[in-house]
This record gives structure tokens, sequence and C-alpha cells, in this order.
């Protein structure tokens, strides 16, 4: 389904159930832009007046959650060989998954360790995958979804800000517009929330750093 006919039906058909499963399906290991969910669902929110674009964030980021939680736990009990496998399969290619992908997902992790779960939340090519190799390394559960919530709720606010906004802009009458303004200002801000990120993660790391040197001296 093209993002503007999807655009369209979410705009009749959108509630907090739908976004829920919607966000599930797009957290798991089938392709499916948040981006055509909840901008959608929080303009629809801010113009027509029928949901809440805070509790919008909330049931998004609950799916983002079960979504996540279904790559963790295949990965979790089913192990490498067999994940690698099925990104190899012909089922794995029509769900836009490849072992390329799964080793860049990996490798990300193992580089950034569990915040990458956090940090990974934020970065289009890593997002859906990046419950994967936390599975994989058997990552303590409660820390996984710790930081599997705030990155999912930051980027759901993310879009949301942007449904919102757009709900300001005059001149949106069709989803055709409201579709490439969505697309145009996601990846924008996306890229400027990562490096908030980024920098509030060297801050901590380097307090920490601060304070091992000061317990050392003392």
């Amino acid at each position: 389904m093209e993002s503007v006919t999807f655009i369209h039906w979410c705009l009749d058909n959108l509630n907090y159930w739908t976004i829920t499963l919607l966000m599930t399906i797009e957290s798991s290991f089938i392709p499916f832009p948040s981006e055509v969910v909840v901008p959608p669902a929080a303009y629809k929110a801010a113009v027509y007046g029928n949901m809440n674009v805070f509790l919008v964030v909330l049931f998004a980021t609950i799916g983002a959650n079960l979504g996540a939680l279904i790559n963790y736990y295949l990965a979790y009990f089913l192990g490498r060989p067999i994940v690698y496998k099925f990104a190899n399969s012909r089922f794995g290619h029509m769900c836009l998954i490849d072992e390329a992908k799964v080793k860049h997902a990996e490798d990300y992790f193992d580089k950034n360790g569990a915040i990458s779960t956090l940090i990974g939340r934020l970065i289009p090519a890593v997002r859906q995958l990046i419950s994967i190799p936390a599975g994989l390394a058997k990552m303590k559960l409660s820390t996984f979804l710790l930081y599997t919530t705030i990155g999912a709720g930051i980027w759901n606010s993310v879009l949301a800000g942007i449904g919102y906004y757009l709900s300001t802009v005059p001149g949106i009458n069709t989803p055709e517009e409201l579709s490439k303004r969505i697309t145009e200002y996601s990846h924008e801000l996306s890229y400027i929330v990562l490096a908030l990120v980024v920098l509030v993660v060297c801050f901590f790391i380097y307090k920490g750093v601060q304070k091992r040197k000061s317990n050392n001296v003392s």
C-alpha cells in the first residue's frame, strides 16, 4: 500500500488500538514505516480532537515495545544460526531483512553495548533490527525494556510533534501534501534528535570517567 493511500486510511480509521497494533508490526521484523502511523495520528488528534496526542505517543510506544519484544525473544530462543538462516531466506528478503543488515545491527550493538538499544531506535537503518542482537546477547530484559522505551518514546514524540505541528501549517489539505511534509520533516528531525542523544550519552560517559578518576585519587 502506498504511503499516501495509507495516510488517507489512517486519517479515517486510526484509534489507540490500531496505533498499538501497527506500531507492534513496525517494530518487529515486518517492514512498516512508523512515519505513516504516528504523524497522521497526531495530526488527526490536533485537527479533529477525537484523540489525545500524548496518548498517541503512549500507545505508539507500547506497540513499539511489543514489536521489539517479538524480535528480542525470537533471537533469544532461536539463536544466531537460525536468525541468520532466516535473514538469508526468501521470507526474510520479503521482510527486507538480509544477513548484511542483521550483521550491521549486531556490530552496532557490540560496539556500543546496552545503550545501543536506545540510540539504535533513532537510526533508520538500525531501528527495527536492534532488538535482535540484544536478544542474541541475552541482554537483561529490564534493561532492554528501559532503553527501548526511552528510545521509542523519543522517536514517537518527534513523529507526533511533526504531525501536531503540521496541523498548524496552512495549505495541507490532502493526504498527498501531508505525506510529503511528514517525509521532509521526519528525516531532518531524526538526525537532530540523534545528535542530541549522542551528546547526552557522551556527557554521561564523561561524568562516569570523571567519577572513576575521583574515586581512584581518593
